[in-house]
């Protein structure tokens, strides 16, 4: 990372931002050229290890894509806020906080860690306690990014 003064290192940073943003940003490939969807997300962190996991439909171009090549990139970010210096425009910017990386997509079959995936997904996106059915949880395809190379970053507004 070229501006290591930007740079989060800390674990209990990082989940700080994991927890403040629901969407990730998926990157693959497909036939060369890149395809990126944002994708409501849940994660946990065991060790040094990032675990990302998603539902979708059964079928589509990002499940084919996957099928094919499990390499992905992701970024995970808040809104922020712009950053305007009117005396010299070139400093303008945006204050923001975000964790990125690059991981191996795994499909999950097994219907107990199903359920255990949408459970955290719900727990993460609104905050409730769901138990899913096994029957709701075959109804859907959920997939996981391993991750150990990713890291955050910040440019925090000054307090």
């Amino acid at each position: 990372m070229r501006r290591k003064d930007r740079e989060v290192k800390d674990i209990n940073q990082i989940k700080k931002i994991l927890d403040s943003c629901k969407t990730c940003r998926l990157a693959m490939v497909d036939n060369g050229q890149p395809y990126v969807i944002p994708l409501s997300y849940a994660y946990l962190i065991n060790g040094e290890t990032l675990t990302l996991f998603f539902h979708s439909a059964k079928e589509g171009r990002k499940i084919k894509i996957l099928h094919e090549n499990n390499t992905v990139c992701f970024e995970i970010s808040n809104e922020g806020e712009p950053v305007f210096a009117e005396k010299t425009p070139c400093s303008s910017g945006y204050y923001f906080s975000g964790v990125h990386g690059y991981g191996d997509a795994r499909f999950v079959d097994d219907v107990n860690e199903k359920c255990f995936a949408l459970t955290l997904l719900m727990k993460h996106q609104a905050n409730i306690d769901v138990d899913f059915t096994p029957s709701q949880a075959d109804s859907v395809c959920v997939f996981k990014v391993f991750s150990t190379s990713f890291t955050g970053k910040t440019k925090p507004r000054p307090t």
